[in-house]
């Protein structure tokens, strides 16, 4: 009877360490990025900014787990199957490419393992059905982006616009958002060019814009590629103002760019131009407060959008995942699912970026007080209006 008693205890203790280990279990957050390839710009910015989470997740410790995709969706994929039937990871946080967040809806939906993008396009999330259900993107989308920038081109008497975008979903999103908010504000579109990340000479594509005499020209791209489309506009003598999407908000843009990028207009989020937001910005001092940690990290002028959007994420998974811990433990498929379900549940959450509230419709949760208008002014993003 005794050596039956000590077995029962033995196998409660065994019982209670097996739980205890279960309920400390590490999160796993499996990242994909583009460190390397055309679209390092913002990969390597986004790393930056997450080697600066903290070591836990909701009191739990946070496994994070690092690969570089190389700019390429079919690496991508590779990757993320990786990380979700290897490392089996809770969350996929990235990719930071439209291409590739595509692509990735497939193994995510698969394994019913959530994922935060870092992309502009919306595409990914919208419409909130199928595969979609499982990704989140912490950028605003083209959507309301492209709203403030035609606001803003409305109210300067800009009446036509040229367009030259990448020859891929970034700039396809952008072309069909911008002519929504265009026909809405009476701005025409005359002339529409495409162009792709690697190439090395856009003559032909500009001159034909030129052709057509627009009042302002719009490039749709996003890193370091969209400085070549506006260098060859300044070299073929066009006079008019250029804007560019939020994908521009880097160090390199200008540093690269130099004089031909000053005076560019684009519309961007709070991180970006957080030293000069107006003082009741509800976002300001999240930004500042990233901002300022950032470039003592990393130097003065290094902060970006995407590695604001990427510091956002961290709170976005501490939100969700107190919640999704009183459901299911980490390293289980309830966990994972109880985890998206949460992430659809914040409610005026203060990232650097923005104020988050989603829902199941809306896989976003930003509003317009992610969306300001910038400008570059003495090699600096700087604020412009809201």
């Amino acid at each position: 009877m005794t050596s039956h008693k000590n077995r029962l205890r033995g196998l409660a203790a065994l019982g209670a360490l097996l739980f205890a280990t279960a309920a400390h279990a590490d999160i796993k957050v499996g990242i994909d990025l583009s460190s390397t390839g055309p679209a390092a710009v913002i990969g390597i910015t986004s790393k930056n900014a997450m080697l600066m989470w903290p070591a836990t997740i909701a009191g739990q410790k946070a496994d994070y787990i690092f690969l570089d995709d190389a700019s390429d969706p079919g690496a991508a994929v590779r990757n993320i199957r990786k990380l979700i039937n290897e490392d089996h990871v809770d969350v996929i946080v990235g990719p930071n490419i439209t291409p590739a967040a595509m692509a990735a809806l497939d193994p995510v939906a698969e394994s019913q393992t959530p994922m935060i993008t870092l992309i502009g396009s919306a595409s990914v999330v919208e419409p909130q059905e199928g595969k979609k259900v499982w990704a989140y993107k912490m950028a605003q989308t083209d959507s309301a982006m492209a709203d403030v920038m035609t606001r803003y081109m409305s109210n300067h008497n800009v009446k036509t616009v040229g367009f030259i975008g990448f020859a891929d979903g970034y700039g396809e999103s952008w072309l069909n958002e911008f002519s929504k908010f265009a026909a809405l504000r009476h701005i025409q579109l005359v002339a529409t060019e495409r162009y792709n990340r690697t190439d090395a000479s856009l003559t032909g594509q500009i001159l034909k814009l030129m052709a057509a005499k627009p009042d302002a020209i719009l490039i749709a791209g996003a890193g370091t590629p969209t400085v070549l489309p506006q260098r060859t506009l300044i070299e073929r003598g066009f006079k008019g103002p250029i804007y560019q999407t939020h994908g521009i908000a880097t160090p390199e843009f200008i540093k690269l760019g130099g004089k031909d990028v000053e005076g560019t207009l684009f519309p961007t989020q709070p991180v970006v131009v957080a030293r000069t937001l107006p003082a009741d910005h509800p976002a300001k001092k999240a930004a500042l407060a990233f901002a300022n940690e950032y470039e003592a990290k990393y130097g003065p002028g290094s902060v970006t959008q995407f590695a604001g959007d990427a510091a956002g994420v961290y709170p976005r998974l501490q939100d969700a995942v107190t919640r999704a811990l009183k459901t299911a433990q980490p390293g289980t498929q309830a966990f994972r699912v109880a985890l998206r379900n949460e992430l659809e549940h914040a409610h005026e959450l203060v990232v650097p970026n923005g104020v988050v509230s989603t829902s199941a419709k809306d896989h976003v949760g930003l509003d317009q007080r992610a969306s300001v208008m910038g400008i570059v002014k003495n090699g600096k993003f700087v604020y412009l209006s809201q």
